[in-house]
């Protein structure tokens, strides 16, 4: 990251963390894969390991240094899910009561039991064959 207008806040041989030029919060930090990585997809199980490491370790740094009132953890893959930069990344998002973000869950949702059930019958399975081991 050569960006003379970054504000880095941590750096290893594997990742580095620093703030996006437009914060959504004081204090957000991205912690990204010094890799080029697509998304969670295409990640390998060292590089993610370190990841959520350095995540959590700059989780406690923050509630520390910023005494937030809580915090978000927010990783986005795919369009649908408003990842904009091709990049696998990890937002650490401090949050205060009234903040400018917000809400990020819906109220309610109205998904039938039928499509609930489905859903979780497709993952259990797969679960079943060995896909998460």
């Amino acid at each position: 990251m050569d960006d003379p207008d970054a504000r880095e806040v941590y750096r290893d041989s594997h990742v580095v963390a620093f703030f996006p030029l437009e914060p959504a919060t004081l204090g957000h930090t991205l912690i990204v894969p010094r890799d080029h990585i697509p998304d969670i997809w295409s990640v390998d199980e060292a590089t993610a390991a370190r990841l959520a490491e350095v995540t959590v370790r700059l989780a406690r740094v923050m509630r520390q240094a910023l005494q937030p009132e809580g915090l978000n953890v927010i990783q986005s893959n795919g369009e649908a899910a408003t990842q904009t930069v091709p990049h696998l990344h990890v937002h650490l998002l401090p949050r205060w009561k009234g903040d400018a973000v917000g809400r990020i869950w819906p109220l309610e949702t109205n998904y039938s039991e039928g499509q609930k059930d489905a859903a979780w019958e497709k993952l259990r399975m797969a679960c079943r064959q060995g896909m998460v081991e």
